[in-house]
């Protein structure tokens, strides 16, 4: 029986590479994108397992139809991962409301409210598995993203609570925080910031950065039948950066 995904974010970056596996794996695989261009060119290039939606995850109230209409064609939903998020690179002070509660929105709201329509539908499957994506920026203290540690950190918490309110229910939750990966955001922001590029490789015990791929095994790892007996984790995906002295 073909297995079912959804990879919010899934057009580009890490989440491209991660819907990539899943549909590599013989997942029928929603990748969830707001730029129709983008989502899908994506979907074309990942092969026939790659289903486009083109959705913005932070009108709330539209993700419960979005997750029905993907559970109706489909019976059920084995993997949720939940990938999409924004950055935002500040002054702590020059952080308005709205910069801080737009963040908050689209990285923690949005990621519970999917979680919980997505929940309903492996309740009556008879289980599942969710995938979270946090940071470094929640392993250790990042300046100028105050917002967005903030949501990352949260979403480390909102796996153990899950993990403990959904094993009932055979549903395993569980976190990848990458480290540094090479991806054309990063090359830029590392590149333009000679000071960080260093400090990101001294701290970095395997010495490189991650390719995009690696995040996706990982989650690829988590969500599948060889982590049956792991939930409630972060697995931090990062060469030692997290630990490196």
């Amino acid at each position: 029986m073909t297995k079912i995904a959804i990879v919010t974010g899934g057009n580009s970056g890490l989440g491209y590479a991660t819907a990539k596996k899943f549909c590599d794996n013989n997942y029928k695989t929603y990748v969830i994108g707001r730029s129709e261009e983008k989502t899908l060119n994506a979907c074309q290039e990942m092969g026939p397992n790659a289903i486009p939606v083109l959705f913005d995850l932070t009108d709330l109230e539209a993700i419960p139809e979005m997750v029905h209409k993907i559970a109706e064609a489909e019976g059920q939903i084995d993997v949720l991962v939940n990938n999409a998020g924004i950055n935002m690179k500040k002054e702590f002070t020059e952080v308005t409301n709205d910069d801080f509660t737009k963040i908050i929105h689209t990285n923690i709201t949005s990621v519970f409210v999917i979680s919980r329509e997505v929940v309903k539908i492996m309740k009556d499957n008879g289980g599942g598995s969710i995938v979270n994506i946090s940071s470094m920026a929640a392993q250790y203290g990042i300046p100028k993203v105050i917002a967005y540690s903030a949501s990352k950190t949260a979403i480390e918490g909102m796996t153990r609570s899950m993990a403990v309110d959904l094993a009932q229910y055979d549903i395993r939750v569980n976190c990848v925080a990458p480290g540094f990966i090479k991806t054309p955001m990063t090359a830029t922001a590392l590149d333009s910031d000679p000071e960080r590029k260093n400090k990101v490789f001294s701290r970095t015990p395997m010495g490189k950065m991650g390719e995009p791929e690696d995040i996706a095994d990982a989650v690829y790892y988590l969500a599948s039948n060889e982590a049956k007996f792991t939930t409630g984790i972060v697995m931090p995906v990062d060469g030692g950066n997290s630990i490196g002295f």
